[in-house]
């Protein structure tokens, strides 16, 4: 039985269609035959596995051109190629400017119908494969290098696709270490101003008499110093995004000024006279409660309330364990190449310690630990002795009030737990390693790495 790609070979000549369809079928296809482009439509609406057709340019009734135009209307996803007894430069001309994806002139030399069809099959999966790695990648990492498939990410994720494409203002808040320039630039790109310039300014690093004139500029001789004209961020980031981080740190007087920046866009430079129209989208974020301070008096609540038209908040590591594996995965990965040294894994156990810990650093911490172990271990399995001392003894944590038993009564570690939570989803779903991994909530390559682990271990079989 062939369980190649399905193809319709549409001609009214039944010697010319039965040659063309045989021809397809021995190359591996599966091909359904028509007489009728009519009966080929019909047959479209009720079958989405088809991925391409070659159909006959002169028909009664319903011709190529027509059935090609259809199919282009309705967004249906397969290639078509047109084929005709009439060949001429004109009719080509015309069958490609309504959007076929090649043409062949009859007597169709059968070899190179079978290269044509090959061609676009190809063309075709390959761009479905890149569709398909594109969605997996934002499934598994968000956007861009933002990490992490747990439900409290999934939750983000979904809120930065709808707010990416907005004019909206967003504040991002979290803790230190979690991310949130990440999630600016991604906000960034997901954006019609993605082509335009991303700028950071960070407005707890830079001393409160430099912050205005980085924000707004200055004209020379505005002050000691000004040797020469300043553009500032504000105009740089104009037509793109401005980000600025710990936007806590502002202080009283330029929370006014950049309060009227985002009602009127416009601004002026320091020792300047002249308003200048600005055009950017402003994304912020801090680490501290504003709405404390709003109450505390230390920020201005309708900069707060012009802030915040869409917030964001970053789940800290410690409330999102199970990203852990996948984060160490992509780390360890990345440092090996970086260092020029050979992959490394880490044990069961190293992975348990690590998901015991608070991670008060949260993701920033766990990056730089990495970076240390791949600098320092030169084995190829990263083990609980390879770790610092905080994270090899106990956490801490509190027990839970009915410990989890063995099937010989004793607590089970968290390597034997997970190891029993993979082999019994991987049974429940026949062995399909996406699917498990999907309903697991951990990266396709983790789980491959497990059941190798499991293999070598004895606990599965080949």
């Amino acid at each position: 039985m062939v369980k190649g790609p399905l193809v319709l070979v549409i001609d009214d000549e039944t010697g010319s269609r039965e040659s063309m369809a045989l021809a397809l079928e021995k190359a591996g296809n599966a091909v359904v035959r028509f007489d009728d482009a009519a009966e080929a439509l019909v047959y479209l609406e009720d079958h989405d596995t088809v991925r391409a057709a070659v159909c006959d340019l002169r028909m009664p009734e319903v011709d190529g051109l027509q059935f090609l135009a259809e199919v282009r209307r309705r967004e249906l996803d397969l290639g078509v190629v047109l084929v005709t007894g009439f060949g001429s430069i004109e009719s080509a001309v015309e069958a490609m400017r309504v959007g076929a994806d090649d043409y062949l002139t009859k007597p169709v030399d059968l070899y190179e119908l079978r290269q044509r069809v090959g061609n676009l099959l190809e063309r075709r999966e390959l761009r479905e494969e890149v569709t398909n790695l594109r969605e997996l990648l934002d499934k598994r990492f968000g956007f861009e290098s933002i990490i992490g498939n747990s439900e409290p990410m999934e939750h983000l994720f979904e809120k930065m696709r709808m707010v990416a494409p907005t004019r909206s203002s967003v504040l991002v808040v979290g803790e230190s270490g979690t991310g949130k320039e990440l999630v600016a630039k991604a906000l960034h790109r997901g954006s019609p101003r993605k082509d335009q310039r991303f700028l950071a300014l960070n407005c707890g690093a830079i001393p409160s008499d430099i912050l205005e004139s980085e924000l707004f500029g200055h004209e020379r001789g505005a002050f000691t110093g000004a040797v020469s004209r300043k553009i500032g961020k504000f105009e740089l980031a104009h037509e793109g995004t401005l980000f600025l981080d710990e936007i806590s740190e502002l202080y009283p007087e330029l929370q006014v000024k950049l309060l009227r920046v985002l009602e009127e866009r416009q601004v002026m430079r320091v020792g300047g006279g002249e308003l200048i129209d600005v055009d950017f989208r402003l994304l912020a974020a801090t680490n501290r409660d504003l709405e404390k301070a709003v109450e505390e008096g230390r920020f201005r609540e309708d900069l707060y309330y012009r802030l915040k038209v869409v917030t964001l908040e970053i789940p800290p590591l410690r409330e999102r364990p199970g990203d852990i594996p996948l984060l160490a995965d992509h780390y360890l990965d990345r440092f090996c190449r970086d260092h020029g040294q050979e992959p490394k894994r880490l044990s069961p156990e190293t992975l348990e310690a690590l998901g015991r810990h608070p991670w008060p650093g949260n993701v920033r911490e766990l990056r730089n630990l990495l970076e240390s172990v791949v600098i320092f271990h030169r084995g190829d399995v990263v083990g609980v002795g390879d770790l610092p001392a905080e994270l090899r003894g106990p956490s801490g944590i509190s027990e839970p009030e009915g410990p989890v038993q063995s099937p010989v009564g004793r607590p089970r570690t968290m390597a034997e737990i997970e190891r029993q939570a993979i082999l019994e989803t991987l049974a429940r779903t026949g062995g399909r390693r996406a699917e498990a991994a999907k309903i697991l909530q951990i990266g396709l390559r983790t789980l491959q790495r497990k059941i190798k682990e499991y293999r070598e271990l004895g606990y599965l079989e080949e």
